[in-house]
């Protein structure tokens, strides 16, 4: 089985790239976010042609996250227990979605940007990861051999070289201790970052800022992740950042992230 994530900055304006990257890929279930449309413009029927089942939950052309799956989708679920809203008033937000698609629950989380250190979107970042993390770590504690994947762009760049240069990102959120401090407590509360073992560092991104030709300088950031339970990490055989989809005409800034389950 062969699981994706992937931050795709407008299925509308991506769905072309989307379908033809499935054909190739041979992904059995893809976790999307950053759909930027509404439940209503989401361009389901372009997954179905090509088999493929679709949840989706988007109010805007903000945020919006996405499962597309060809092997099974169900017990979906939009949000995870206690996810806080943002602003005044309190609002829900569409940053997270989860399903079982074959044996695994996949969840695709789109976690808020933070703006800058000190700002109240910054303090609703780490609230967000904290309830994240509680659920989380609830759903192992209620079933320890539960095959979990909390994937997305978690936008943390948890270790000095998963960025170009940490001189650019001094003060800056993404890079923050408390950023990369609430990270590493979703990993200890029983998960694994099974990407990273394949493609080992420095340099090896999933993010360049369409601005400044970051791509052609290869200055970039690693935000996207699989994050697997222990029983499910234990079954991956591989991972692999796709790279080349960030190429090409009218490509997305992320590059999806492709786990190989047994």
């Amino acid at each position: 089985m062969r699981i994706a994530t992937w931050n795709v900055n407008s299925i509308r304006s991506r769905i072309d790239r989307v379908a033809d990257w499935l054909e190739r890929s041979d992904v059995d279930a893809v976790a999307l976010q950053e759909t930027k449309c509404r439940d209503d413009q989401f361009p389901e029927d372009r997954f179905a042609a090509l088999g493929y089942e679709v949840t989706h939950q988007g109010f805007s052309q903000w945020n919006g996250v996405a499962i597309v799956s060809r092997v099974g989708l169900v017990d979906v679920e939009v949000g995870f227990p206690g996810q806080p809203g943002y602003g005044d008033p309190i609002v829900d937000e569409a940053r997270a979605i989860g399903a079982t698609c074959g044996d695994v629950r996949l969840w695709s989380l789109y976690v808020p940007n933070g703006r800058e250190v000190g700002h109240e979107h910054y303090a609703y970042k780490l609230d967000w990861l904290e309830r994240l993390r509680q659920a989380a770590s609830g759903w192992l504690a209620a079933d320890p051999h539960a095959q979990v994947a909390l994937t997305g762009d978690w936008n943390i760049a948890p270790q000095d070289e998963d960025v170009w240069d940490m001189a650019a990102f001094d003060g800056h959120t993404h890079v923050s201790e408390a950023e990369r401090e609430v990270f590493r407590a979703v990993i200890d509360s029983g998960f694994s970052d099974v990407v990273r073992p394949f493609t080992p560092g420095p340099g090896v991104y999933t993010y360049w800022d369409y601005q400044r030709l970051r791509f052609a300088k290869r200055e970039g950031m690693r935000i996207d992740f699989v994050l697997a339970s222990q029983p499910l990490a234990a079954r991956v055989t591989d991972a692999m950042i796709d790279r080349q989809e960030r190429k090409g005409k009218g490509p997305s800034d992320h590059a999806p992230v492709i786990v190989t389950v047994s």
